[in-house]
Formats: C-alpha cells, structure tokens, sequence
C-alpha cells in the first residue's frame, strides 16, 4: 500500500518525527527530521530539503582529539622456584592413653 505525502501528495516513505505524518523526501528535514510544516531549523525553503544542511562554524562544536592509549606495561617474568631440601618431620610423639 503505497504512502502519500501529507504536504504534497507524492509518493512517500518516511514519516515526521514530530507529527509522523506521511512526508516526502522534499518535505523532510535532514537536520531535524521533521516534516516542513513542524520544522523549526532556519533552512531556505528554495534550499533542497533532501540535502545534508551547510553547518556553519558557530553551529559546530569542536570536537575533542580522542587522548593516547597508553601501552600496557610488560608483565613481569615469575621468578625461578628454587629447590630446597625435604624437611624431616619429627617422629609421631606416643600415645599415652589416658
């Protein structure tokens, strides 16, 4: 079933996010996604609507260089387990029974 814009009749496939009205191409802003009856951006309206909006450097914010990963510093090698002589246990004490 085909969808018409609510605006202009053409054939349409996308919906405001405002109002989600059917909305061509022509009637949708690229910015801001609403259809030009909701749309309050400041965009021409002999601009094409379909094309991405100029940004202007008052509209831009800068965006941060992302900070240095750091290497991971090297894990540390185990050190050699000695071998030490077996430790002679005492002999078992007598059971004197009570």
């Amino acid at each position: 079933m085909p969808f018409n814009c609510t605006i202009c009749g053409e054939e349409s496939t996308r919906i405001c996010v405002w109002c989600t009205k059917d909305t061509c191409a022509n009637h949708l802003c690229a910015k801001c996604g609403r259809c030009s009856d909701c749309c309050e951006c400041e965009v021409p309206l002999d601009q094409p609507m379909h094309a991405a909006p100029a940004v202007h450097e008052h509209d831009a914010a800068p965006v941060p260089e992302p900070a240095p990963v750091p290497e991971p510093a090297p894990v540390p090698e185990p050190a050699p387990i000695e071998e030490t002589a077996p430790v002679e246990s005492a002999p078992p004490e007598p059971d004197l029974g009570a």
